[in-house]
């Protein structure tokens, strides 16, 4: 018979649920939630907009000491679901359904256990986290703050120490076109975004102890129309996934594109590297992640202590082989119930109360 998380987890993977494509898959954990008793809201992330976050709470206290928070998007194509033996594979299998069923779970023993009440846990699955994180950040508008959130993704079920940050920008090279044959009469695109690429290539990064060296990659080059032309335009996407200090990345950028008057930089999204919560807590290994979430896109000013964690690697996320494991994802359930104590139990000896018990686990 399947393990509760294995049932829910073959529900959600049924559902296409790529980002922009999540509304079946918000409607089907609404229903699920409210099947389970808790009182459940769908909230837009912009006005009109027609993407929803659930938001997710027992009785009528909205506001919540600890936060479960996972992605409901997946990076596209979707692939179905398929069952190898112990192995659940297909999209969304570690990146991020599992882990967001592996929480639903956790919440519904401990509700069962009776370890929680009203007002303890709140559970926030976001829209659009592989594409921009419009979705966590819409959450910094829903007036609530958290103790403690505990964020899901593929950790290997270990704590996060911390992860990158990153900032993309695109490179835009104008050009003048004309004869290849009389290339002084014209100006080509193309070696000017080859040449601005060799400055960021050999430009060097802040490290960390913690994180390892920040790094630059070219994600996408276009440009030109024909061998015989000179390109009167040509672009690139790139990124650097940086460790620390976000602002003088950005203006390091901006000295090197500076260099370069045939060059437009535009922006286009970024986030700070996150230094996570992860000592103090037992039966946890820890380990930092170079992997990008939407940890630093909620605002610290509206939750205290933050944890990262979840089953299955990042190496098989966003590739054809996704997969978790059944013996880790089960496991995990029982690792989101030892955190979500570990900091009930902390803020209730903070207010002077009795100490939460987890031997249930």
């Amino acid at each position: 018979m399947d393990h509760p998380v294995v049932h829910l987890l073959k529900q959600l993977m049924s559902i296409i649920s790529t980002s922009e494509l999540e509304h079946e898959i918000g409607l089907f954990l609404e229903t699920h939630l409210q099947s389970l008793g808790y009182t459940v809201e769908r909230i837009a992330i912009a006005k009109n907009s027609p993407r929803h976050n659930i938001y997710a709470y027992l009785g009528s206290s909205r506001k919540t000491r600890i936060l479960l928070t996972a992605h409901m998007d997946t990076v596209p194509p979707h692939i179905p679901l398929t069952i190898d033996g112990n192995f659940i594979r297909g999209r969304g299998a570690c990146d991020d359904l599992g882990p967001l069923a592996a929480q639903i779970i956790a919440a519904e023993e401990l509700k069962e256990e009776r370890a929680i009440r009203e007002g303890d846990v709140g559970l926030l699955f976001v829209v659009g986290e592989e594409n921009g994180g419009h979705g966590m950040v819409a959450a910094n508008d829903m007036g609530l703050h958290w103790d403690a959130g505990i964020f899901a993704e593929p950790t290997e079920s270990k704590l996060a120490k911390g992860h990158k940050g990153q900032v993309a920008f695109e490179l835009i090279a104008s050009g003048v076109a004309c004869h290849s044959g009389y290339p002084h009469k014209g100006k080509s695109a193309t070696l000017c975004l080859l040449n601005i690429l060799n400055d960021f290539t050999a430009a060097s990064w802040p490290s960390s102890d913690l994180l390892g060296p920040s790094t630059f990659n070219i994600g996408t080059l276009s440009g030109g129309e024909a061998h015989n032309i000179l390109a009167p335009s040509a672009k690139a996407l790139c990124e650097v996934r940086m460790v620390s200090d976000l602002p003088l990345i950005k203006d390091k950028i901006r000295a090197i594109v500076s260099k370069h008057p045939d060059i437009e930089l535009r922006w286009v999204f970024e986030y700070p590297e996150a230094l996570l919560d992860w000592e103090g807590f037992d039966g946890f290994e820890a380990a930092p992640v170079a992997f990008g979430t939407d940890v630093p896109r909620l605002e610290k000013q509206y939750c205290d202590k933050r944890v990262l964690y979840g089953p299955g690697s990042i190496l098989v996320a966003h590739g054809p082989g996704e997969f978790v494991e059944v013996g880790e994802l089960v496991g995990s359930v029982g690792g989101y119930k030892k955190l979500v104590l570990h900091f009930l139990n902390a803020t209730e000896t903070d207010r002077g109360g009795k100490s939460l018990q987890p031997s249930k686990l």
